[in-house]
């Protein structure tokens, strides 16, 4: 009994800091975000912190599972978060976007991941001299797509609308979903190079695996859901079977089935997500019909709010200072500051001249720093 009440008690405060937090953000959240430009993300991964387990006490999601379950908890969350966020990054874009910024799109995502992957790979290298180069990449693999939840801090509000230029607020969307399903092949080679007897082998299977099933299937089945879909709700809207809310509630159950189908077949389902949502907004058809529709936003924001208070109690400081195996938290910080000005502020100054959309150094250097 007396644990059963622990469990309800444990259960009614986490409940008590997420609905409290995202209302009382609410209260303030004009002024966070216009006046000291700080968005939910920032605010709520500190509140977890807070009330964690290394402070407050009060929300530990890894006493939930074992070790495993909580990773296996972890991903899921993560998943679903971001899913939402990239299909809804699709849909939100104008009509045709991708197809029509598809050579800057290229000049932008590959080359600017690829040289960032090395660079941040040779960092590691130096910071953690006992791991091999091969073992850098794998981990740099992981640190080389941007955020796309935390990229709309730039690209959505008062402030972007009125100091960012609509070309560079849409091409850094774009980007931030694009290479986060297309770090896989970065980290599969890593992975294959270092499980594999030879490196023939090892490329093999990255070309069959890595880019032919996860990368190509996983845009090619999104791409296809998504027409299908946009062709199904516009004839269910000519018959008039199909009401406006319906619409707007298909940022979650197409990112979910998406998702869903992506996760069975093993393919990408991060890119599937992605590509679905451009495919459903590609003739400008749903994006009519959700028009000044705002249960989207609100979602996102609790989305928001819940993944990264979760992320915030769930991070693992004691983890950070183990001698023993060359983790150290100078070390770490040294990393940060790396990861902030060499991953991606280089490659986008040396390249923003054959991207359109930017247009001056200032910009390639505010997509570099702020993009990260």
């Amino acid at each position: 009994m007396a644990l059963e009440l622990l469990d309800i008690t444990a259960s009614g405060l986490a409940y008590i800091c997420l609905g409290g937090f995202v209302v009382v953000f609410s209260l303030f959240s004009l002024l966070m975000k216009d006046k000291l430009y700080l968005n939910e993300v920032v605010l709520g991964t500190a509140f977890g912190i807070v009330i964690g387990p290394y402070a407050g006490n009060i929300f530990d999601p890894r006493s939930w599972s074992s070790s495993e379950g909580s990773q296996n908890i972890t991903l899921e969350v993560m998943r679903i978060v971001l899913a939402t966020g990239l299909f809804a990054i699709g849909i939100e874009l104008p009509n045709n976007y991708m197809w029509k910024h598809a050579k800057s799109l290229s000049a932008m995502v590959i080359p600017t991941m690829a040289a960032g992957w090395l660079i941040i790979g040779g960092i590691l290298r130096a910071l953690f001299p006992r791991l091999s180069y091969v073992s850098c990449l794998a981990i740099a693999a992981c640190l080389t797509p941007t955020d796309p939840i935390i990229c709309a801090a730039i690209v959505g509000g008062k402030f972007a609308v009125k100091h960012v230029p609509v070309n560079l607020r849409r091409i850094l969307s774009a980007e931030s979903a694009a290479n986060d399903g297309l770090a896989y092949p970065f980290l599969s080679i890593s992975i294959y190079l270092t499980v594999e007897s030879s490196k023939k082998v090892a490329f093999g299977k990255w070309f069959l695996v890595g880019w032919l099933y996860q990368v190509i299937l996983g845009v090619v089945l999104g791409l296809v859901m998504g027409f299908v879909f946009s062709h199904l709700f516009q004839l269910s809207k000519r018959k008039g079977f199909i009401d406006r809310e319906s619409y707007v509630a298909q940022y979650i159950a197409m990112s979910f089935l998406t998702v869903g189908v992506a996760r069975t077949i093993g393919s990408d389902d991060l890119l599937a997500a992605f590509a679905a949502g451009s495919a459903m907004s590609w003739d400008g058809h749903f994006n009519e019909q959700i028009e000044g529709e705002i249960f989207a936003s609100v979602i996102d924001l609790v989305l928001n709010c819940a993944c990264f208070i979760y992320i915030g109690a769930w991070l693992p400081f004691k983890d950070f200072n183990m001698p023993s195996l060359g983790i150290e938290p100078w070390r770490l910080t040294v990393l940060l500051i790396s990861v902030a000005l060499l991953r991606r502020i280089p490659p986008i100054m040396l390249l923003y001249k054959w991207i359109p959309e930017i247009s001056s150094w200032q910009e390639a250097l505010f997509s570099g720093h702020f993009g990260s």
